[in-house]
């Protein structure tokens, strides 16, 4: 270390200082697993959701039919979409006039309840209507805490890193969904295997979400322990979440309306990725053991792919991270459907699926770092969560939706490829009208 350092950018200096008077600021590593353990929650929770949904169905929603019971437990997960916009709107104000570091101890620990709920909460059999009706509310509560996730821990993540390193911080937050997904797969995958049927049913479900639930204590006590890195005047504080948001939607509307664009079609890939396993089954009718592998080899790509993104981002600049590997996708994705259908296997499975995913977290690594660079600091963690919240509720929470009636309805199994162009297609001329942020300071004020 030299005897006089050089000097730093003004918000690095004032992070150092924030960080003096917090204590020790944990490292790097502890600060990443902090901000995207949210993320990967979420992703965790959805994938061993669908996994275990007739099981839960069976618990919370029995049925003399069993396609009822499966489509109420389908429904009641679709719920926590729903307040997903109005979490995006509440914790993302709260986190430009409060802070990042209070936003993201408060959507982690509603996360963890929420979780902990659907774990806990007794069977139909033993409560009747309670037991329903509590799985409802935990969805709701998790669905609010995930609208307000992702704006508060990846503002933090692209504030706190130098410039030239923003991308590869932040692009762990798509690289966490990969992990996530890897892990409930292989979890699922175990439980399912070890357990009986009737144990299954009765509890084994339940030992998914509790090992999920597991590395929260963690994050919790590093998130307790960061420093702040919003420059958090006595004014900013005075504001109130509705003011916040009148700022953010009178005088950000282009750059908040592009970025919903651009997470929209990054949305729509990762929602068909997590798609493919249905898919595999009903449309190509491969057996389950095959089609259980889509979403591994989609969380395994995922997570080296979207760290070379975030690295790509950084060397060669946002834009051309974002669009390049979009472009690819919509011009490749009808003929690798096309030839899946046409030789069905667990080769061709994997290509497909391998090809949304290594091209979509690509761009994707690229498009969460651009969308909170292109916004001021007063507006930047409730502009990202509100673009986000919306995106996936809108087009992320009616993916399977959509595609199963589409499906339905053109007896082409061919659709899926054609929703992924046309969104596709939207999201790239959104990209090719966000400014290029790479190696800009971040914008401040409101």
């Amino acid at each position: 270390m030299t005897a006089v350092p050089p000097p730093e950018p003004a918000g690095h200096a004032m992070r150092r200082r924030d960080s003096t008077v917090a204590g020790v600021e944990p490292p790097q590593s502890g600060i990443v697993f902090a901000c995207v353990l949210g993320n990967a929650l979420e992703f965790y929770d959805f994938t061993t959701y669908t996994f275990f949904a007739v099981e839960i169905g069976k618990s919370f929603f029995p049925n003399h039919d069993p396609v009822v019971s499966l489509l109420i437990s389908v429904a009641t997960f679709g719920v926590g979409f729903v307040t997903r916009p109005l979490g995006g709107l509440v914790i993302g104000a709260y986190a430009d006039h409060a802070g990042r570091k209070p936003a993201m101890l408060l959507t982690i620990a509603l996360m963890a309840l929420g979780m902990l709920l659907l774990a806990l909460t007794p069977p139909f059999a033993i409560i009747g209507y309670a037991a329903p009706a509590i799985v409802v509310a935990a969805r709701l509560l998790q669905g609010f805490a995930l609208g307000g996730e992702v704006g508060p821990a990846t503002s933090y993540l692209v504030e706190i890193a130098p410039d030239d390193r923003r991308g590869r911080l932040a692009s762990w937050q798509i690289a966490s969904q990969g992990t996530a997904l890897l892990a409930a797969g292989v979890i699922g995958f175990v439980v399912a295997h070890l357990l009986p049927p009737q144990a299954l049913t009765l509890w084994g479900w339940r030992i998914a979400f509790l090992l999920g639930l597991t590395i929260v204590p963690g994050g919790l006590y590093i998130r307790s322990r960061l420093p702040e890195t919003a420059h958090l005047t006595p004014e900013r504080r005075r504001e109130s979440a509705a003011r916040v948001l009148r700022n953010l939607l009178a005088g950000h509307s282009r750059p908040l309306l592009l970025g919903l664009i651009a997470i929209m079609a990054s949305t729509i890939s990762t929602y068909v990725g997590l798609y493919m396993t249905t898919y595999a089954e009903t449309a190509l009718h491969l057996h389950a053991p095959t089609a259980i592998t889509a979403p591994l080899i989609g969380g395994t790509t995922t997570i080296v792919f979207a760290l070379a993104g975030g690295w790509l981002a950084d060397r060669y600049g946002r834009r051309v991270v974002m669009l390049v590997p979009r472009i690819l996708l919509v011009l490749l994705i009808y003929p690798a459907f096309l030839f899946l259908n046409a030789h069905a296997s667990l080769a061709t499975l994997l290509m497909t699926t391998g090809l949304m995913s290594v091209l979509g977290s690509l761009s994707s690594a690229a498009i969460i770092v651009a969308v909170p660079e292109s916004l001021p600091e007063g507006v930047r963690a409730s502009g990202l969560s509100t673009a986000y919240a919306f995106a996936v509720t809108v087009f992320g929470g009616t993916t399977q939706f959509v595609l199963t009636w589409l499906i339905g309805i053109s007896h082409d199994p061919l659709a899926p490829a054609w929703y992924m162009i046309g969104s596709g297609i939207l999201g790239i001329v959104a990209m090719a009208l966000m400014p290029e942020t790479k190696g800009r300071p971040l914008p401040s004020g409101d």
